[in-house]
């Protein structure tokens, strides 16, 4: 096909479409300055965008003098995409245009328990019924739907797309959120990824490490991984395991996630109150609670903020854990970047401080260290991003068949 007038119409169709999603509005004589294509081949490829609804005409442009060209954009409401974030305690979903503004976004509690009476068809079907929901309530249809990216935190290997190494409040469900099984279970292109992968790509995209060469997303929380991009690109390694640094060994032989993960901290502060045998106060008005009992890690953090001395100490402990894997991260990637995220390291402004005064005085390697700028939507930050670029690809092939 290559060479004939169709094929080289639709590249010309593409090049109109890349032109105008970078610059924005334009005339049709914008467009052929831009592109260097002839106005008459502009005119012709931009009828038939329109036909396509992928471009509109957006009225004359506010000239000084002379004939008022028309203006026209890409329409980023053609279709639509969305993406979903399964966590371990939370479901998120985000609905997204074709430029990447969400327009609704919503969170679910993760039922778990429910889903393994019938683990697969019960965890599709309450997927399912989010994203009905979700389409009914901003008045759109699955006709409109061209792709949802979903964020697993499990390894996710590249030629089957099943899923292995997944946390553990969601072990038993790995056929239930495989790619075969989420394709089957929604009409439209389902893309399945790493959800740490995904948060590195949102917060390259559109958060903190905007423009970065070399970052390294670092998620701690219920699970704790890491994703690697270079020159905006993710790092993937063999079967897809690059970023898998809960598999790493500390100094006692543990996992490195059973060391940082929530319940990794949650042992670390019931090992120092059993040492000290005190009680800690939550927060200024809260009185004093039976740690042993009561203490969560949102609790914790608080507490450190009201200046609780025993909450610094515990914190203090856990940032030097997290400092060693930052460490040997920095040393053997030299990243110019490290961003924490995660329900547990998105405490910024408690860890950030303890862990820049460490990464000063110890590390031969010292990155920059900042906190996720998306917070929990970063992983559906991704995922929108990768099923907007899956849709793009689509309707150019679309074009060329």
């Amino acid at each position: 096909m290559a060479g004939t007038p169709q094929y080289i119409r639709n590249l010309n169709e593409n090049l109109i479409m890349d032109a105008l999603i970078t610059q924005g509005t334009m005339s049709r004589a914008d467009i052929s300055r831009q592109t260097g294509l002839s106005k008459p081949t502009v005119s012709l490829a931009v009828e038939h965008l329109i036909d396509r609804n992928l471009v509109r005409e957006m009225g004359p442009a506010d000239n000084a003098q002379g004939r008022k060209a028309t203006l026209i954009r890409f329409n980023e409401t053609a279709y639509y995409v969305c993406g979903i974030d399964i966590g371990a305690t939370r479901i998120r979903i985000a609905l997204s245009d074709l430029n990447g503004e969400i327009i609704a976004y919503r969170t679910y509690p993760m039922v778990v328990q429910e889903a393994y009476e019938r683990a697969e068809a019960t965890m599709l079907e309450l997927l399912r019924s989010h994203m009905n929901e979700l389409l009914d309530e901003n008045h759109l249809n699955w006709d409109q739907i061209q792709c949802i990216g979903f964020g697993i935190p499990g390894v996710v290997l590249p030629e089957s797309g099943r899923i292995k190494r997944i946390v553990d409040p969601l072990a038993g469900l790995e056929e239930a959120f495989s790619l075969e099984s989420l394709s089957g279970a929604f009409p439209c292109e389902v893309i399945l990824e790493n959800d740490v992968n995904l948060a590195a790509l949102g917060e390259y995209r559109s958060g903190a490490a905007a423009g970065y060469p070399l970052f390294v997303f670092f998620s701690i929380g219920t699970g704790t991984g890491a994703g690697i991009m270079v020159h905006g690109q993710l790092l993937r390694g063999l079967g897809g395991l690059t970023g898998e640094i809960a598999e790493m060994l500390v100094d006692d032989g543990r996992r490195l996630e059973e060391v940082l993960s929530a319940d990794g901290l949650m042992q670390l502060a019931k090992d120092y109150l059993d040492q000290h045998d005190e009680l800690l106060l939550e927060a200024a008005d809260s009185g004093a609670d039976d740690l042993h009992r009561h203490l969560t890690p949102e609790r914790l953090f608080e507490a450190a903020r009201s200046g609780e001395v025993e909450a610094l100490d515990i914190l203090q402990q856990y940032s030097q854990k997290i400092a060693s894997a930052l460490r040997q991260l920095s040393v053997v990637l030299a990243p110019d970047l490290i961003v924490l995220g995660g329900g547990v390291g998105g405490n910024g402004d408690v860890l950030l401080p303890l862990l820049r005064q460490i990464i000063s005085e110890q590390f031969p390697v010292q990155p920059q260290l900042i906190c996720s700028k998306l917070g929990e939507q970063a992983v559906v930050t991704g995922a929108v991003q990768v099923a907007i670029q899956q849709t793009m690809l689509n309707l150019q092939q679309e074009a060329m068949e």
